[in-house]
């Protein structure tokens, strides 16, 4: 019997089918051992020696293996054709060996695409494990662990209310930060433009001002309405005549297959969909066999596929569509690693596959691919100049014409920033023909700040300056959204508070690990040990030389020290000049006291060097407002019932609401969504809970209400979201029993609980979402199967993937929780005779794996 080893169950079901009955296919269900999330799993002095850690969750698939394997007269290892798929076969190879169960004949294949041809020809043609794809994988999982194991506890010890960071996600968030930095850096500029309304054989087109008095216009000429007036004046008194026809034809060729980047970039344009939920669909999509291999820098296809591509042009297309020769494609990409095909579908012949978002991502890749291998497209390009008598004056109208579409018939790349739309038709024109004006405009406009990054955006960054591997971008931004370090608004990344500060902290005191040019060349230095011209062991070294020391030395600040040096860094920020030129960091509380950043258990704010006497504060994320903790209330009127004062507050959690004083002052929190806030609102917001009504089946009152983790609706201890503040108020009998019901649904059963305080990402080993859950006896993180108490000195909503999972490995250690019973009583004993004290036995040693 052979035995071959896949990832999934859903490959192994696949390729089972292709081969014949003398083999057995299992699945490792991804990696089957990893670091263990604890300090001491790298040990530098020890030349950087590793300890693996069997999943705990993989105990009964390892056994399922192993015990194949015993039968095994040969071993195939047939995992993804990449870094992390050799590192796996590595992983399963080093167990079985260790156990005693490792067949005489171990061979490696891969295949790029799961069809019955690239499978058996495969198995044509094996080799041994990739000992330099190997070693890649340990010095990069090495070097991660060193970074996150080692900078993490300086973060969580010397900076409040950070998480971890990461390698890459901690330049990635650099990006996004020094985006935010350009916006609020750049100073709008007016200017104006002058466009002509002219008509020719009764076709209207636009012609724009170029030439004003005798000088040639750039954008920013005509900087003030004066100067735009003056030029609309002169063309509306102006008799303009066509001077210059001038007609150029153009090609546009078609882009290559996707990649593993550009397909991100192109599903998040064309689709909207964020680049971890595309590998998703790629992945599904892959393993059923209808696409090559989607974790790839390589821009080429076989000879075979591109004369299936060909084949299939010709059969749906004339032959102006096909060129002549095959077309062949050569990356740009920085630290490109070809070994892969580009992204295609295995069968041409097969333009659907999938259904819903994997039926859309199948389409998008199947006209990319075929459109690469097709005609360029023919254009023509249209500009007219247009002069008046004095010749001080010229408009000029463009447009673009397609004569011949190729392959823009099938696919047309889509882009980030639209340029200006010149695609326009224009009529028939000749030289000395004067169109008529119809209408002259005078346009302000005013430059724009350089846009924030989309998902899209920002993977073509990552991509350009070489950091991070394609393979990883998704988890990366994934992570940062996790964290809570970037929000995304309108498909756009905004840079929260306290990735604001993690990126000010990282660049003051790690400088040189958040540089771009750093993380670069580290991905080409890991590229090297891949390509066997450097030892990863000789990697690690140079990097920990610097790195450890570095962290001592930030560890020996004091508190107070860092917030001094993030002050002093952060100054321009925090402390914008004032338009009256006042000193920007004068109290204006108490107009005596300076301002500084300062950290507390929450994450970093503004207070005044007056504390106590003084107590003005400001959130980190207000450089230069008045937000005021200690300051003047706001008066919001009385309540009518009452007569109490309704003031308006604010603390260091946010705005907040107050009906009367003291002890019996009641409080309430001021929603983010609420725009229109005022007295109504107020007194709405004082009074809940709402009584929405009696269920009709169990004759219990709905209630509606905000709770710490948003509005809700509770009915008999089950609970159902609501979308915003107003549906507190809003919500009808009706639409309560439904959310409720609905609620309940998705629990698959009659009875629900409440919504996660957060979803995290995977579990690496269970491959389950990991949620943060408000339990009856305190919060908990689970994965579904495995539920583990979140400790009271970490904040529910603030708990990272990596905390997570330890609590959950931690939890799944300790073996499942004892069933507890009804004590039986005590039998009475009568008191035990003397006995001489045995010997104790010496503890049986643990195997490791």
């Amino acid at each position: 019997m052979q035995l071959v080893i896949v990832e999934s169950p859903a490959k192994a079901k696949t390729i089972e089918k292709y081969l014949g009955k003398d083999f057995k296919v299992l699945a490792s269900y991804g990696h089957v051992r990893d670091l263990p999330p604890k300090d001491g799993s790298v040990r530098p002095d020890e030349d950087f020696a590793m300890d693996w850690e069997v999943y705990r969750d993989k105990t009964s698939r390892m056994k399922e293996i192993t015990d194949a394997a015993k039968k095994a007269d040969r071993l195939i290892l047939a995992t993804d054709p990449d870094r992390e798929g050799e590192a796996i076969s590595w992983h399963v190879q080093e167990l079985l060996a260790k156990r005693k169960a490792l067949p005489k004949v171990v061979d490696r294949v891969t295949f790029n695409a799961i069809t019955k041809a690239a499978v058996t020809e495969a198995m044509t043609r094996p080799r041994g494990l990739d000992t330099d794809l190997i070693d890649a994988y340990l010095a990069r999982r090495a070097l991660d662990y060193l970074f996150g194991f080692t900078l993490s506890p300086v973060l969580w010890r010397k900076l409040p209310g950070a998480k971890s960071a990461g390698r890459v996600q901690s330049v990635a968030l650099r990006i996004i930060v020094d985006r935010e930095r350009e916006i609020e850096a750049f100073r709008a500029q007016e200017y104006w433009s002058v466009v002509a309304r002219m008509e020719q054989d009764g076709t209207e087109f636009d012609a724009r001002l170029v030439k004003f008095d005798g000088t040639k216009l750039d954008k920013l000429t005509l900087g003030n309405e004066g100067s735009a007036m003056a030029a609309k004046t002169a063309v509306e008194n102006g008799r303009f005549t066509i001077e210059d026809v001038e007609t150029k034809p153009q090609k546009r060729h078609p882009s290559p297959p996707f990649t593993t980047s550009t397909l991100q970039q192109e599903a998040s344009r064309k689709l909207g969909y964020s680049a971890s939920h595309t590998m998703r669909l790629a992945q599904n999509l892959y393993e059923a066999g209808a696409i090559t291999y989607m974790r790839t820098d390589g821009v080429q296809m076989d000879h075979s596929a591109i004369s299936a591509a060909r084949a299939a042009i010709s059969d749906r297309y004339n032959g102006h569509y096909l060129p002549e020769k095959p077309r062949h494609y050569a990356t740009k990409a920085k630290n490109a690693q070809e070994a892969h095909e580009a992204i295609r579908p295995t069968s041409f012949t097969q333009d659907k596959a999938g259904s819903g978002d994997e039926a859309k991502l199948y389409s998008l890749i199947f006209k990319r691919a075929m459109a690469s291998q097709m005609a360029s497209a023919s254009l023509e390009r249209t500009t007219v100049t247009l002069r008046d008598p004095t010749g001080r004056h010229e408009l000029r109208a463009t447009g673009q014409v397609v004569k011949f579409p190729g392959f823009l018939a099938v696919y047309e790349e889509s882009f980030d920033d639209a340029a200006d739309d010149e695609s326009g038709l224009l009529p028939v024109m000749r030289k000395g023909d004067s169109p008529v004006k119809k209408s002259v405009a005078a346009n302000q406009h005013f430059t724009q700040p350089p846009p924030r990054f989309s998902e899209a955006s920002l993977v073509k960054r990552l991509e350009e300056l070489g950091i991070g591997r394609p393979s990883t971008y998704a988890s990366t931004i994934q992570t940062l959204r996790d964290r809570d370090y970037v929000r995304m608004e309108k498909n756009r990344f905004f840079a929260e508070e306290s990735g604001r500060l993690l990126t000010a902290f990282l660049e003051r005191f790690f400088e040189q690990y958040v540089a771009y040019d750093f993380t670069a060349e580290m991905e080409e230095e890991l590229d090297t040990v891949s390509d066997g011209r450097e030892e990863y062991k000789d990697l690690l070294a140079k990097f920990w030389k610097d790195f450890k020391p570095k962290t001592e030395e930030v560890m020996e600040f004091k508190p107070s020290e860092v917030s001094e040096k993030l002050d002093e860094f952060l100054s321009d920020y925090l402390f914008p000049a004032k338009e009256d030129g006042g000193d920007p960091r004068l109290c204006p509380k108490c107009g005596e006291g300076r301002l500084a950043l300062r950290g507390g258990k929450y994450g970093a704010f503004i207070a005044c060097s007056n504390y106590p006497e003084c107590k003005f504060t400001r959130r980190f994320a207000q450089p230069g407002g008045e937000t005021d903790e200690g300051g003047d209330d706001e008066s919001m009127g009385n309540d009518p019932v009452t007569g109490l004062p309704v003031e308006r507050k604010t603390g260091r959690f946010g705005a907040y609401i107050q009906l009367g004083e003291g002890k019996d002052a009641k409080r309430a929190s001021i929603p983010k969504d609420l725009d229109d806030f005022d007295l109504d609102w107020a007194l709405k917001l004082l009074d809940l809970p709402r009584i929405v009504g009696t269920h009709p089946e169990t004759g219990k009152e709905i209630e509606a209400n905000i709770g710490r983790y948003g509005p809700y609706l509770r009915h008999d201890g089950k609970y159902a979201k609501l979308a915003g503040t107003r549906d507190v108020f809003d919500t009808g009998m009706n639409a309560a029993v439904t959310l409720l019901a609905e609620a309940a649904n998705r629990k698959g059963g009659t009875r629900t609980a409440a919504e996660p305080i957060k979803v995290l990402g995977k579990h690496p080993t269970t491959d389950s979402d990991m949620k943060v859950m408000a339990g009856r006896y305190g919060p908990y993180v689970t994965d579904g199967s495995n539920n583990a108490t979140i400790p009271k000195d970490v904040k529910p909503e603030d708990l990272t993937d990596e905390q997570a999972i330890a609590l959950i490995d931690a939890r799944i250690a300790k073996g499942p929780p004892k069933k507890k019973g009804r004590k039986a009583p005590a039998k009475k004993k009568a008191a035990p005779k003397k006995k001489p004290a045995a010997k104790k036995k010496a503890p049986a040693k643990k195997v490791a794996e």
